[in-house]
């Protein structure tokens, strides 16, 4: 911990690692621990480029793979967020677990917790429309069972004595780190917004995390670590777009342009990409959750923070437009300025 002098009081303020502090729910989550007055470390393998842009951070080298990289960094930490994954989808069942044991390997060293980002590929078939914390795990898909390894692997972690805090969200929108997501395919980053692209099958629900919402339900269920068990698992809700429209309806209503065509994601070309490219074998194996509802309700969240932090839709969406630098065609009024 750091110990600074605030007139005559004297502040201890903890420190967050962050790993995947680059990525969407990283990033998040370290705005959301600074915050509430984290001294946020991030370690990343090129820290130079990410110090411009995240000054207020302690920027450390290293690679998640490194056990001595991971040690080093996690000297003194409170807590480890694990938001680390392979790059482009490559090679998950070789390093996705390696990854893993050197941060629990760091947390129990320095007695510090775990928050992690869970997915909803764990859950198979069997538990859809509205799986809870608890349902069964049998995942009909490879990076399922990959995660269900996962969290077989956090939960013997929780019951060796460190502690585990776990949120389960759907596909993620906000921020300038996501351009890659689903969010992403829905719109054009960096180019005027003409269309839309329609995700799923018509009138199948499907759930959306807005980032920043993400990132402080983690800070404040950290706030909370002392009174949480030592496995605590939640479902953040989000939004949920009942019959897959809403977040169509949603970008058309902040564009200003309540006509903008609808085009359908063209997942003919999946399969025919698939042999030659890591990720459209990813896409492949998740297209169920595009043609099948996954609604995770937030009871047991609730029940601890009061309430899930939420952004009223229209005010995410637009605040997600403007982070992937999508704008208004020529001729056609610009939104509003957020103010500063």
């Amino acid at each position: 911990m750091t110990r600074t002098n605030t007139g005559n009081a004297l502040t201890i303020r903890p420190l967050a690692l962050i790993l995947g502090v680059s990525g969407g729910v990283g990033g998040a989550v370290a705005r959301s621990l600074h915050a509430r007055g984290y001294r946020i470390r991030a370690m990343n393998r090129s820290p130079e480029k990410q110090r411009e842009k995240y000054p207020a951070y302690e920027w450390v080298s290293g690679d998640a793979m490194s056990l001595k990289d991971v040690m080093a960094a996690a000297e003194g930490a409170t807590l480890i967020f694990h938001g680390v994954n392979p790059p482009g989808y490559q090679n998950w069942q070789k390093l996705v677990l390696p990854m893993l044991d050197n941060t629990i390997i760091a947390a129990s060293a320095n007695h510090a917790r775990i928050l992690f980002p869970g997915t909803v590929y764990n859950f198979g078939p069997d538990v859809l429309p509205e799986p809870v914390e608890d349902s069964p795990q049998n995942p009909t898909t490879r990076k399922g069972q990959i995660r269900v390894a996962v969290e077989e692997r956090l939960r013997e972690t929780a019951w060796n004595g460190t502690q585990v805090i776990l949120v389960r969200a759907g596909d993620f929108f906000g921020g300038a780190n996501v351009a890659n997501s689903w969010f992403g395919q829905m719109v054009k980053p960096g180019k005027p917004l003409k269309s839309v692209t329609r995700l799923g099958t018509p009138g199948v629900g499907h759930q959306w995390a807005y980032l920043p919402d993400l990132g402080e339900t983690f800070a404040a269920l950290d706030a909370r670590a002392g009174t949480l068990p030592a496995f605590a698992s939640f479902q953040f809700e989000g939004y949920w777009d009942a019959d897959g429209s809403g977040m169509i309806d949603a970008i058309r209503k902040v564009s200003g342009n309540p006509k903008l065509p609808v085009r359908p994601f063209p997942w003919f070309m999946v399969p025919l990409l698939a042999p030659f490219m890591p990720l459209m074998r990813e896409v492949a194996e998740v297209r169920y959750l595009w043609r099948t509802p996954l609604h995770m309700k937030n009871d047991r969240l609730v029940a601890v923070l009061g309430h899930e932090p939420r952004t009223p839709i229209d005010e995410a969406v637009a605040a997600a437009l403007d982070d992937l630098g999508v704008r208004a065609p020529a001729g056609q009024s610009e939104r509003e300025p957020k103010a500063a």
